[in-house]
């Protein structure tokens, strides 16, 4: 049953490309490899380790005079709920587990990429069984009707705010859950190492919509000239006529969304060494850059 998962990014990968472009202005070569690849490969993959994964285990007990046996039986019907950035692979990935584990499972998909999920409702019942797999789509109303029912497990991945109301509903009935959070990704630049291949590389990972693109870099003081120059030259080489236009650069998922990092773009008390510039209509801002000096003293 892992095996079929991996034929829905092979046959349907041209209307994903095309469903995330309509949404957020994923760029092709980042779906085709931070999606439809992952999936096809993490579902080969899971398929060809089964049998093992299903073995009975007999584990070593301390003064235990019987023989333990660990039998493998599946859980129930997990509920997986999946966000925006990279909806294919945070909902099929756990999907694969579950299927491996011989669980049903539910799929909710975010709101935010609606061409996306409704795609998703569409083309999974053509690939698996609708009475052991199911999308369900909508939004917080259909999400917290969703969390009113008793799961086997929950599957999360996204924010804090929203996990902590996921983590309070499954408390109720006592259901074991499993929160894949974002959180903050520095970047520690030591000033022996080479200054242009960092600039060359951190945009690049940056520029992507996933929890570890790096938001903030550390450096020494007296390197942060030589480091902004260098951001600004590889960032004129990727992009000689700006971000804006560039295909190779995706949008803001939401009006929300691009509100807040353009609030903090205007509020910020750096140094704009790299202007960013919006198209609010389209949803668009192109890479800035703030530079502050801080002191710290290492103890």
């Amino acid at each position: 049953m892992v095996t079929p998962v991996s034929t829905i990014p092979k046959n349907e990968r041209e209307l994903i490309c095309d469903a995330l472009q309509k949404d957020f202005g994923k760029p092709k070569t980042e779906v085709l490899m931070g999606e439809v690849g992952c999936v096809i490969k993490r579902s080969v993959k899971s398929a060809e380790q089964l049998p093992q994964w299903a073995e009975t285990e007999y584990p070593n007990v301390a003064d235990n005079r019987t023989r333990v046996r660990m039998y493998k039986a599946p859980r129930g019907t997990a509920l997986i709920i999946s966000p925006w950035n990279c909806p294919m692979i945070l909902s099929f990935q756990p999907l694969i587990g579950a299927i491996a584990a011989g669980c049903t499972a539910i799929l909710k998909p975010s709101e935010l990429v609606p061409t996306f999920s409704q795609l998703w409702e569409e083309i999974v019942p053509k690939y698996l069984d609708p009475n052991t797999y199911r999308v369900v789509n909508g939004a917080v109303p259909e999400t917290s009707k969703l969390l009113e029912l008793q799961w086997a497990h929950i599957f999360y991945t996204g924010n804090g705010r929203v996990a902590r109301i996921i983590a309070s509903a499954a408390a109720k009935h006592l259901m074991p859950l499993m929160l894949e959070l974002g959180g903050k990704s520095p970047v520690i630049i030591d000033s022996a190492y080479d200054i242009d291949l960092a600039a060359k590389r951190i945009p690049d990972v940056a520029s992507c919509n996933i929890c570890v693109a790096p938001d903030y870099v550390l450096i020494q003081q007296d390197k942060q000239d030589e480091l902004v120059k260098a951001f600004r030259k590889h960032y004129n080489a990727f992009f000689p006529k700006g971000a804006l236009d560039s295909p190779l650069f995706g949008r803001i998922v939401s009006d929300q969304h691009h509100k807040c990092l353009t609030s903090l773009l205007s509020r910020t008390k750096g140094e704009v060494v790299l202007q960013g510039h919006a198209d609010t209509a389209r949803r668009d801002l192109s890479p800035a850059l703030s530079r502050m000096l801080r002191t710290a003293t290492l103890c």
